[in-house]
């Protein structure tokens, strides 16, 4: 079947806006964290168990193979394939909490995080806590059967998964829960329910085999398949369900799974430990092992020394040995006798043991983040730090705790003798679990020699010499698959291979991976790495960006865009690479929000955004830059205009009614086709002219404060439907100021101003740099030099502010100053409301969420923080010009919002989006402390 012919069958199944078949798309969606690129055939997106089935009963008859992918931030090529790929769409993105938290089933397309936030409220968790938790999906979790920095075996997906419902290759469904499907399935499937039987007798009666799995699975292990569930279960569904994790999609698809939840202590303890060496600290596991510890994170030299740069990190660090190493020891409880005695316990446990400095747990949250954030920030700055166009491997091993020193410490020297004395350490020591970075040159065939010998070495030297598993938590796929036999055994491996045979007896289920006899698949269809842009390069395309992208539902996300302009970089031929860019600029350019929010949750800090915005220099043409320099030559003009024009629409729709005014506006729109704006009803009116420069409190000797109201507040900062009285965000701005004794100095000049992000954002540099020069200096001289605080009423205006001017300004955030300054000196009464809140992403950036809630707390009975909703996608003013942006970001924020009805937040744009999307009007965080303040 050709791709065309694919392509029609496809559309047969499924709609075709879930269908992806294009090159573009092919390529961004088809990659995963792992070091191997493979272009599927067709990408398709599944919502619902109902597609899955018709998919896997197409690929079945047809003998097409079809890989899943949940998030993709799979490490070992789990993820990737030349044939279909199918993704989990939002229909599987769904919870079901029960028995008081502590059950609870959760869809394949909810992300780890999502999940604990659900179960918060009853302080419960589920067990795996992999480090991409974030991003990670429940579907992952399980393919993986993750763990993490707990206790990985005692917590991880095989030991807390309850039941499952599963789709197998044929397209049948069971569910594990149900005893009617478990019935159904044995009658229907009776040669894969006869094969699991007659495994678990050959290998619970024979001891040999027996012996070495319950030995293997004493540590955490995810090389191969869990063939444990052979000795550890005789009931065949039973058997099947708990080889269904970790088995990375060759099995079957699982759907939905519920998880026997474990509790998440309110009160946390941490020590940070030093010891002579890597064996010194190995003899710390057994002694933990029996102590009330949560976690007992290892970190080599080389980790410490990636971090000990770093703002806030201990000053100690720089004065280790250099063979020393770390433990991060962790301990939690609900009340604090309870922690106080654990914390007695381990310090005895540990008394015997040998440290270069004393055990001293903490309970200071921010010494306990900063330890913590000590720990989290070792991939991030040894990823960052890496050779160019080489790739980022992370390895992943477990020992016996008896020979864990000894094991390391040759590991340690294998790493050096391979070249890789850069390695970073670190890792989980109370599963024996550690993981490595390394950093091989794949784009050469030098660099790939060399990372196949050290592979081939490493493998002898875990599997064979130390009994070790190659694998502990990140899963077999590509890169371990050749080495399963060497590991497990002609014998085990054989069992893995019926296991497969009898799930999979087309082999179509994500082939090669796990099971694969090509020795050296490990080192083919690797990536190519080009040198891109300084801004990118050290990107690994892990995805943990994905999830917190505006754009990811509608386009391309941060990872995708990366993926993208590496393929464009890497073209030679001039008219294939203009053909590619003109292909991506939609996807790549336009829909980028350029919010910044993914260097966030990126490990390695990468603001694609900036990206984005550096093209959009390069490629702003010789008009577009006399209208910019037009526009900031003019901005009083600009925003006077604004002002007038922003009132005319408002003052028809109260006429003709506001659904005829929003026609015509759609009309226009469409006409226009992307050069005029979409108008809303939620669009506001425009504001007054600021006539005065001075605003006294009206009493005595009263404190002072610069407020500059931004130029989006001073043209179009008036109220929009929905919006009870006339007042806009200026004059609220200065009605809250004055009420708590403030008197208020507008910089002079003020119609001029402007703090220069909506000239950067588009690309417009020269433009940027001169309006901030401008504004520098208007609030040096009202604030006297930075004598004055400074508050600003747009969030992201502010935090462009802070990065642009004259480090004496002491600049605030509405948000910000309210909650610092103001809530001491206002008289607050709580309305009886609901109201909703939005973090902005500049909010974001400047840790202001807690000050928001706090503030609305103090002036609402109820606060509503929507949980699906990060950016939204309203990006400045490019939510007028491409409005589908701002509708697939706040997808989620009606059903979120619950019973509100009023929202709040700290930019005037963004509200804009918000009220379009809730259906409730959206306002500035003045308008609810002016009326809690009445």
């Amino acid at each position: 079947m050709n791709d065309s012919q694919l392509r029609r069958e496809l559309e047969k199944l499924l709609p075709k806006e879930q269908l992806f078949t294009d090159e573009l798309s092919r390529l961004v969606k088809g990659c995963d964290a792992g070091l191997y690129r493979l272009i599927p055939r067709a990408v398709v997106k599944v919502n619902s168990e109902a597609e899955v089935i018709r998919l896997m009963q197409f690929c079945s008859r047809e003998n097409i193979p079809v890989t899943f992918k949940a998030a993709g931030t799979s490490l070992s090529g789990q993820t990737i394939t030349d044939s279909i790929l199918m993704e989990s769409g939002e229909g599987f993105a769904f919870s079901a909490i029960t028995d008081n938290g502590k059950t609870a089933t959760f869809g394949v397309s909810l992300t780890g995080t999502a999940a604990n936030r659900m179960l918060q409220r009853y302080h419960r968790k589920i067990g795996p806590k992999p480090a991409s938790i974030n991003a990670a999906k429940i579907g992952g979790i399980l393919a993986n059967n993750a763990s993490g920095s707990s206790y990985g075996i005692q917590h991880n997906s095989y030991n807390t998964v309850r039941s499952m419902r599963i789709i197998f290759a044929d397209g049948t469904l069971l569910d594990t829960a149900d005893p009617a499907s478990r019935q159904a399935f044995a009658e229907s499937h009776p040669e894969l329910i006869a094969s699991l039987v007659e495994l678990h007798r050959e290998v619970t009666g024979n001891e040999a085999i027996r012996n070495r799995i319950a030995e293997k699975f004493r540590l955490k292990n995810t090389c191969g398949y869990g063939v444990n569930a052979l000795i550890d279960f005789s009931d065949p569904i039973e058997i099947l369900q708990h080889l269904m994790i970790g088995s990375e999609g060759t099995l079957g698809f699982i759907s939905q799974a519920t998880f026997e939840t474990v509790p998440d202590h309110r009160l946390k303890a941490t020590a940070l430990v030093y010891f002579r060496n890597l064996r010194d600290v190995c003899q710390a596991i057994l002694p933990l092992r029996g102590s009330p510890v949560s976690a007992a994170e290892l970190m080599d030299r080389n980790a410490l020394r990636a971090v000990e740069n770093q703002t806030g990190v201990p000053a100690e660090l720089k004065s280790l040995p250099e063979e020393a190493a770390a433990l991060l020891i962790d301990t939690s409880a609900d009340d604090e006798e309870t922690l106080l005695a654990q914390i007695g316990e381990i310090e005895s446990a540990m008394n015997h043991i040998h440290t270069l400095s004393a055990i001293r747990f903490t309970t200071d949250r921010q010494l306990y983040n900063l330890y913590w954030s000590v720990r989290n920030g070792l991939f991030t700055s040894a990823a960052a730090s890496r050779p160019p166009q080489t790739a980022c491997v992370i390895e992943d091993i477990a020992f016996d705790g008896a020979i864990l020193g000894d094991a390391l410490a040759e590991v340690r020297e294998l790493l050096i003798h391979s070249g890789y004395a850069d390695a970073v350490m670190w890792g989980h020591l109370l599963d024996g679990n550690v993981h490595f970075t390394l950093f091989p040159d794949i784009n050469s065939p030098e660099g790939v020699d060399r990372y196949s010998r050290f592979m081939h070495d490493l493998s002898q030297l875990v599997a064979v010499k130390h009994n070790g598993s190659l694998k502990a938590e990140h899963g077999t796929g590509r890169n371990m698959a050749p080495f399963v036999e060497l590991e497990w055994g002609a014998e085990i491996y054989g069992v893995m291979k019926r296991i497969k045979s009898a799930f999979d007896p087309q082999q179509i289920l994500n082939p090669g991976v796990i099971i694969n006899d090509d020795k050296e698949l490990f080192v083919k269809n690797l990536k190519n790495i080009p040198d891109a842009h300084p801004l990118i390069d050290k990107c690994i395309e892990c995805g943990f960006c994905e999830v917190i992208c505006p754009s990811r539902e509608l386009t391309l996300t941060p990872r995708q865009r990366i993926v993208a302009y590496r393929r464009l970089t890497g073209m030679g031929d001039v008219k294939r690479r203009k053909q590619w860019a003109e292909k991506m600029n939609y996807s790549f350019n336009e829909t980028c929000a350029t919010d910044g929010l993914c260097a966030i949750a990126c490990p390695v800090g990468i603001n694609t955004g900036k990206l984005v915005k550096e093209l959009r220099w390069k490629e702003n043409g010789k008009v577009a830059k006399r209208m910019a320099e037009a526009i900031a030559n003019h901005m009083d003009l600009v925003t006077a205009t604004i002002r007038n024009l922003m009132k005319l629409p408002h003052a028809i729709a109260r006429i003709t009614g506001y659904g005829w005014m929003e026609s015509v506006a759609r009309g226009i729109y469409r006409i226009g086709d992307g050069l005029l704006p979409l108008w809303t009803r939620y669009t506001p009116t425009g504001s007054r002219k600021i006539c005065r420069s001075i605003f006294p409190a009206g009493h005595g000797d009263t404190p002072e404060v610069v407020y500059f109201p931004s130029c989006v507040t001073r043209s179009m900062g008036g109220p929009a439907f929905g919006f009870t009285g006339s007042e806009d965000v200026p004059s609220k701005m200065i009605s809250v100021l004055r009420k708590a004794g403030y008197t208020v100095i507008i910089p002079d000049g003020r119609e001029k101003l402007c703090c220069g992000m909506a000239f950067s954002s588009k690309g417009f540099r020269d433009q940027a740099h001169r309006k901030a020069r401008e504004l520098n200096e208007a609030l040096l001289q009202a604030s006297r030099n930075g004598e004055l605080p400074i508050v600003c009423d747009m969030s992201p205006c502010l935090l462009h502010m802070r990065e642009t001017v004259d480090s004496r300004l002491r600049l605030y955030d509405q948000v910000e100053f309210i909650h610092d300054f103001l809530l001491a000196r206002l008289n607050l009464r709580k309305r009886p409301v609901t109201v909703a809140i939005h973090t902005t992403c500049s909010s974001a950036k400047m840790g202001l969420e807690e000050k928001l809630y706090t503030v609305a707390l103090r002036c609402a009975e109820k606060v509503v923080t929507p949980q699906n909703v990060s950016c939204c996608g309203w990006a400045g003013d490019r939510g007028f010009f491409y409005p589908e942006l701002n509708n697939s970001a706040l997808k989620p924020l009606k059903h979120d919002i619950g019973d509100a009805t009023e929202g709040y937040s700290n930019s005037r744009t963004c509200e804009i989006g918000l009220s379009i999307n809730s259906g409730i009007a959206y306002r500035s965080l003045v308008y609810l402390v002016d009326q809690a303040s009445e």
